[in-house]
């Protein structure tokens, strides 16, 4: 039996341990240990899970029931109302697997289509599956929208920023849209940031193809490869490409662990970060304090701790408020 069987065997098998009346935490530990050893076990997991959602659909079809809507493919466990015994959950896991093979599927529920929206709030960081077996790690206050089908993988940037680890399928191109431009990827590591009038594309692994959108009239512009280290910012005046070291760039990244990476940036800058994580407000009342150079490493969740090093390195005074802190040079 080739590794691809074996793989698809075992989540058929883990699919229906997980459904039996005896599973619990240390089970469920397992099983998250094994969807996260490799890419394959995930999307072989997410696959027979979409199968099984789509036959028990189709059971509710023949027998003139509503149907349900699957809102979100998740590793968690199911309702234990009215679950199958351990032997008819691994025959209907069984069939799944060999109604799968059957298709020749890759990843993709029966209709080959799956759409989802992800958001989060302000102060809220989530990695979420992707039916192609792709992560995307969503940044505070942003939201995805995601179609794909058998030719394409595409998202879309509404708002805000995340990072996305390409499942790799040299047959369909990992599309990300936002702001008029294409970050296209085959697999790869990388994350793209919309802001009010610019694109942010950061590359950690592999190569991604920055398309712009066709000028007014039609006429295709050029396209930019970025390999791993660039930084490219997009907007008005084009796009600007910049070579960085590795871990220099992956700093960009960063806030996936919880820390902002300031690099000689002004305050206002720094400001408008933190702003980005939190709720209670950072406020500049004195222009002049906005062309103060940062440097360094910061949590975005500790905003209280960075002005207080502000007030010890700088002149600054902070007017703490419930909603805000506002900052007065001294």
């Amino acid at each position: 039996m080739d590794d691809s069987r074996k793989t698809e065997r075992a989540a058929a098998d883990w699919l229906a341990r997980r459904d039996g009346e005896d599973w619990n935490a240390q089970d469920e530990a397992a099983l998250q240990a094994w969807l996260a050893a490799c890419t394959a076990h995930r999307v072989a997991f997410l696959r027979l899970q979409a199968a099984w959602a789509e036959t028990a659909r189709l059971r509710a079809l023949a027998a003139g029931q509503p149907v349900g809507t699957v809102a979100t493919l998740a590793f968690a466990p199911r309702p234990r109302s009215r679950r199958p015994s351990r032997w008819r959950a691994g025959a209907a896991a069984a069939g799944v697997l060999a109604l799968a093979g059957g298709l020749g599927w890759t990843g993709w529920p029966l209709g080959g289509r799956s759409q989802a929206s992800h958001a989060r709030a302000v102060g809220q960081v989530l990695e979420v599956a992707l039916a192609d077996g792709s992560r995307a790690t969503l940044s505070s206050d942003s939201r995805l929208e995601v179609r794909m089908d058998r030719g394409q993988r595409h998202v879309s940037v509404v708002r805000g920023e995340a990072f996305f680890e390409v499942a790799h399928e040299a047959g369909r191109p990992f599309v990300v849209e936002a702001g008029g431009y294409r970050a296209v990827a085959v697999g790869t590591r990388y994350a793209v940031r919309r802001d009010a009038d610019t694109l942010r594309v950061v590359v950690t692994e592999g190569r991604v193809r920055l398309e712009s959108a066709p000028a007014a009239d039609g006429a295709t512009r050029p396209v930019t490869l970025l390999p791993a280290g660039s930084v490219a910012t997009a907007g008005g005046n084009g796009v600007l490409v910049r070579p960085l070291p590795l871990d220099q760039a992956r700093r960009y990244t960063d806030w996936r662990e919880g820390f902002l990476a300031f690099d000689d940036v002004s305050l206002a800058q720094a400001a408008a970060e933190f702003n980005r994580y939190n709720t209670r407000r950072l406020e500049l009342a004195d222009p002049a304090l906005a062309e103060l150079r940062i440097g360094g490493n910061f949590r975005w969740a500790n905003l209280d701790g960075f002005v207080g090093l502000l007030e010890q390195g700088f002149p600054v005074r902070a007017e703490r408020q419930p909603d805000r802190i506002v900052l007065h040079a001294r």
